[in-house]
């Protein structure tokens, strides 16, 4: 699987092992199809490198964070942009959906841990 210019950081797969989602420093995540390795879109849009992905449990929504101090949300089917998360003072760098796909929770070099509603 080639596609990234920079160093690979994270990956996730979906619930249903399906796509694998990678985040990297050449600030873009790609979202890969595992049966055969085929890129499936890159989602752009962070200025610095992308630090965590995480998949909802439905696998209909995408998080990304990055040391550009902000989350990313993407709709999976179609790569497009949902909504941008901001707060963090510093790099985010882990990222957990809870059970319910409810509430996200992020990480930061702030030393903070924050929760987002994410109806």
């Amino acid at each position: 699987m080639k596609g990234h210019t920079g160093g690979v950081n994270s990956l996730a797969f979906s619930p249903d092992g399906q796509t694998l989602a990678s985040g990297s420093g050449d600030n873009t995540v790609r979202l890969w199809r595992v049966s055969d390795g085929s890129l499936l879109r890159t989602l752009e849009g962070h200025t610095y490198y992308v630090t965590s992905v995480a998949f909802s449990p439905d696998g209909q929504t995408l998080a990304s964070a990055s040391a550009d101090k902000t989350i990313r949300l993407w709709y999976v089917p179609d790569g497009s942009p949902l909504r941008i998360l901001k707060g963090h003072t510093n790099f985010v760098n882990c990222l957990a959906f809870s059970p319910d796909d409810r509430t996200l929770a992020s990480g930061s070099y702030d030393m903070t841990i924050r929760l987002w509603g994410v109806p």
